[in-house]
């Protein structure tokens, strides 16, 4: 047993030493031989891009426009209506039916009060027209078919005055008073 046992620590290092060798992953790579240079290529010349118009004014030379055959876009493009208004001495008023107000197209009288809202600056008043549509109104607005405009709200009514020339040419005003309607 002293025999294997000597042998066997001779022969164990040697046989180590003849397989750790081979037990590593290095392969040898077959010689390839290198590529040679690709000889140098010709310059090529940038292809040329057209250029841009300038779209700025403020480096180029100044244009005019001429703007006399454009519409001007905040002008309302609605017919001028003729509105005769009775009352006034048969002059005939130019106003377009896009400038009117709704709250103008009624005559004063027509109009409602249903509710006063007395303020510390200002008091309002929530008028109704014939068709049952409300407006909150305050003095200096115009309301009416006649040009009227509010001259005061007062806690249970408002005053309208409306201007009109007379018969003799003199500038008339007519006051109108809308009460609010009373609680039963």
């Amino acid at each position: 047993m002293k025999k294997n046992l000597n042998s066997l620590l001779i022969i164990g290092p040697l046989l180590l030493s003849l397989l750790l060798p081979g037990c590593s992953k290095r392969q040898e790579t077959p010689a390839v031989p290198a590529p040679k240079p690709a000889p140098p290529a010709k310059p090529v010349a940038a292809p040329v891009l057209p250029v841009q118009k300038q779209l700025s004014t403020a480096v180029g030379p100044k244009t005019q426009f001429d703007f006399q055959k454009r519409t001007d876009p905040f002008k309302s493009q609605a017919p001028v209506a003729v509105v005769v208004v009775p009352g006034k001495a048969d002059q005939p008023t130019v106003r377009s039916s896009a400038d009117l107000l709704p709250i103008q197209s009624f005559d004063v009288s027509k109009f409602k009060v249903s509710g006063i809202i007395a303020g510390l600056r200002e008091n309002r008043a929530l008028l109704i027209d014939p068709n049952g549509k409300g407006y909150v109104v305050q003095v200096g607005m115009q309301i009416g078919s006649n040009d009227g405009r509010i001259s005061r709200i007062s806690a249970s009514s408002v005053e309208v005055v409306e201007r009109f020339k007379g018969a003799n040419g003199r500038i008339m005003h007519r006051k109108i008073v809308l009460t609010l309607a009373k609680k039963r």
